[in-house]
């Protein structure tokens, strides 16, 4: 195995993480700014305001792209047992 086959297998393994990480984050971003803009027009600045909006949020997000991730982290993972023998070499 050299450097090469590293290199492409951290840099597939951080993309297929980012794709499956930025449903759950962009839910979470999107909720934090609405909160906030909400809490900046009412003036009311409690910081424990947006904790429950984002746990919904990200459940929302989990239930609805909850398969989409499993199927990504499966076929990803499924494609690097399959070439796990040539790695080796």
């Amino acid at each position: 195995m050299n450097e090469a086959v590293v290199l492409g297998l951290a840099k597939e393994s951080l993309m297929v993480a980012l794709e499956v990480a930025a449903p759950i984050l962009g839910a979470s971003l999107v909720i934090g700014v609405v909160v906030s803009l909400i809490q900046a027009v009412t003036q009311v600045n409690e910081m424990t305001l947006t904790f429950v909006p984002k746990l919904i949020g990200v459940f929302v997000a989990m239930l609805i792209f909850g398969p989409w991730m499993l199927e990504t982290m499966s076929s990803f993972s499924a494609g690097l047992f399959a070439n796990m023998a040539s790695y080796g070499r």
